[in-house]
């Protein structure tokens, strides 16, 4: 049932945001050049790798594509990029990914093959389940990017504070995961995101 509702709703999606789609590929071909869309490596439902995909928000950087993870890193954040990422718009493209089975709306946010490497046994059960666009994780940790790029040394943070808390709580949601659980976050998801947005109100 979960993987019906992730297909209806991703089509249904797409066709509504089509006009948005188009807006946005075109204003960030227009100032900062192609590509519109960044694809980069993340493991997936019993570790098989995939393309997630997002509307590019940085100057680009060869090799990227490939899994290099740049924890805090804002420097090569474009000023249309900032836009997108603080309205997540940037997420959008990653209905396709659920549309073709790599990702759910819901489940534990898909990680980076060399951050999977470190807690390999953890992974393992996280990863039983469809990876998804959101998830209690990403409410809670909604401010990481500030967090890292506070910190002197962004990937030790990663490495020994914020990950082992996300996976905590990847590994609460399989055990009580539920249709009422999943569709609460993902309204939590939407309220969160008008409300950071500036002028958002709740």
């Amino acid at each position: 049932m979960k993987r019906t509702c992730d297909i209806i709703g991703a089509l249904l999606g797409m066709i509504l945001l089509a006009p948005l789609w188009v807006s946005v590929a075109a204003a960030i071909i227009l100032t900062s050049g192609r590509p519109a869309v960044f694809k980069q490596v993340r493991s997936g439902k019993a570790g098989k790798p995939f393309f997630i995909r997002k509307f590019r928000t940085m100057a680009i950087l060869h090799g990227t594509e490939k899994g290099i993870f740049e924890p805090g890193n804002r420097r090569r954040i474009t000023a249309f990029g900032r836009f997108l990422r603080r309205t997540k718009l940037d997420e959008l493209p990653q209905l396709w990914n659920v549309l073709v089975g790599d990702m759910s709306f819901v489940g534990p946010r898909p990680e980076v093959p060399e951050w999977v490497a470190v807690n390999r046994d953890r992974w393992e059960k996280v990863l039983s389940v469809r990876p998804g666009m959101t998830d209690p994780a990403s409410i809670v940790f909604r401010n990481e990017e500030t967090m890292l790029a506070a910190s002197s040394d962004p990937r030790e943070v990663y490495r020994d504070r914020i990950l082992p808390q996300k996976l905590a709580l990847y590994e609460d949601y399989i055990r009580t995961r539920t249709p009422t659980k999943d569709i609460l976050i993902f309204i939590r998801t939407l309220v969160r995101v008008f409300v950071d947005v500036p002028g958002g109100k709740c």
